[in-house]
């Protein structure tokens, strides 16, 4: 493996207190080195110690920053290799001074994701913890973040480690019947294979009753706002993120264009779309906008249908109820303050026994109630995440199932009363899967591909 030392801005671009500029690798001291200037050499300071000083050009003698430089050597740090955190003014003049100075001292510009996948490929953490990083920056509420920090800490990890070890205790009983029967070892029999067999698909499946959960905490709800024009889509919108993201008037079809905004409900991320009314119109723009709702609508994964409670239903609505037959759908009946005249018992008809909730929100009445029907919608039960791990990437979903599947082969073939070490391929196959989540089994090729989606300089 090429392991030159690579450099990075760490830090977001822009303006801001302060932007670090972090260098890892073999040379990442000498080469920081040469460009500080302080009260003593940087070889010098201790590890896991930070300094002041002035960051300079050692061709010119310019001045280029003010910094305060930590030094970290290898092995106990993120990358077990020697790391160098500058710490400059944040601002993107001052940190991409520093970095191009870094660059031409000798360190190479690193790839997204560099600094985590030396990480992983020096032993410090696996692939499933490696993956779990980016899902804390990505975290958009905090039960998002917890699982993440959960998988980052290897709780997942360690779970995937004890299952294939498991399998490979009982791989190795089959071995040592097969190759050295003239020892005095238990017999493997088709009884104690299928109990072991069976304690892993347990466990299988109780990672991937959380699958869902946990796919909803990391990818967010796409949340679909429809209805005909003038119901209170914008109205809903903005209470639900508690600010005029959405223009309100009560002229139908001011909402010519779809409207996106992430809002935490109850811990769940919602990717919250409010849509134009949709409706016949002559309008050319107000008509785009209708056709972007649709396209909206068949790619939702949650449907708030809005309707009025002061006019009757109408064939619009109707129509509505048609389209979003076998989906997750809350349906919202608004503006109580105003006299009914919709009726509630045909729109339960309608709804075929999905949640039905009226709500005023002129005078926020009804938030709580349809928050707490979107959380449990998603979470039903009373879900202490603190105690549960989570199974949220769709790369490790898909590795589970494939893993319980062979499984199910293996029991399949036991009760046939086919020979144990035909069994054991199964039994083999569903360890290496295993293997994949954390990265004991997995090709080079895909690991480029999972590290190519980190940020630059992380």
């Amino acid at each position: 493996m090429e392991m030159d030392t690579i450099a990075a801005i760490s830090t977001a671009l822009g303006e801001g207190a302060i932007g670090i500029v972090r260098l890892s690798g073999e040379d990442a001291i000498a080469i920081a080195d040469q460009m500080y200037r302080g009260k003593q050499s940087l070889e010098q300071v201790a590890s896991h110690t930070i300094v002041y000083g002035f960051i300079e050009d050692p061709r010119t003698k310019e001045r280029i920053e003010e910094a305060m430089v930590t030094v970290m050597r290898a092995p106990k740090t993120f990358t077990c290799e020697d790391v160098i955190e500058i710490n400059c003014h944040g601002g993107i003049m001052s940190v991409n001074r520093v970095l191009q100075l870094a660059l031409r001292l000798g360190a190479r510009l690193a790839d997204p994701g560099e600094f985590t996948k030396r990480a992983f490929l020096n032993g410090r953490i696996d692939l499933s913890q490696a993956e779990a990083v980016m899902d804390l920056i990505r975290a958009k509420t905090d039960r998002a973040m917890d699982v993440a920090l959960h998988q980052v800490e290897g709780r997942l990890s360690k779970h995937i480690q004890a299952l294939r070890q498991a399998l490979l205790e009982t791989v190795a009983h089959v071995e040592v019947n097969i190759d050295y029967p003239e020892y005095d070892a238990e017999e493997m029999t088709h009884d104690l294979l299928r109990e072991k067999a069976d304690y892993v698909k347990k466990e299988i499946n109780k990672l991937l009753v959380t699958a869902s959960q946990g796919k909803v905490l990391r990818e967010g709800i796409s949340t679909a706002i429809i209805g005909r024009p003038n119901v209170g889509k914008s109205s809903l919108m903005n209470s639900l993120v508690h600010d005029s993201k959405a223009i309100v008037t009560d002229i139908p079809g001011t909402t010519r264009d779809v409207i996106e905004e992430y809002v935490n409900v109850r811990g769940v991320p919602l990717r919250l779309i409010d849509t134009a009314g949709i409706r016949e119109t002559e309008d050319i723009v107000e008509r785009i906008g209708v056709e972007r709702s649709r396209q909206v609508l068949k790619e939702a994964d949650l449907i708030l249908l809005v309707l009025n409670y002061g006019e009757e239903l109408s064939k619009e609505d109707v129509a509505l109820f048609e389209a979003i037959r076998n989906m997750n759908v809350i349906v919202i009946v608004n503006k109580t303050d105003i006299d009914q005249k919709i009726d509630l018992t045909e729109v339960k008809q309608l709804a075929e026994g999905r949640p039905v909730l009226t709500t005023s929100l002129l005078h926020d009445k009804g938030i709580d109630e349809l928050e707490e029907a979107i959380a449990s919608l998603f979470f039903e039960g009373n879900i202490d995440h603190d105690d549960m791990t989570y199974v949220s990437n769709t790369r490790h979903i898909a590795l589970l199932e494939q893993a319980k599947g062979t499984i199910e082969d293996a029991l399949g073939a036991i009760e046939m009363g086919v020979p144990i070490d035909l069994v054991q391929i199964d039994i083999t196959r569903a360890w290496e899967l295993l293997g994949e989540i954390i990265g004991d089994s997995v090709q080079e090729s895909l690991i480029d591909q999972l590290f190519a989606q980190f940020c630059l300089g992380k």
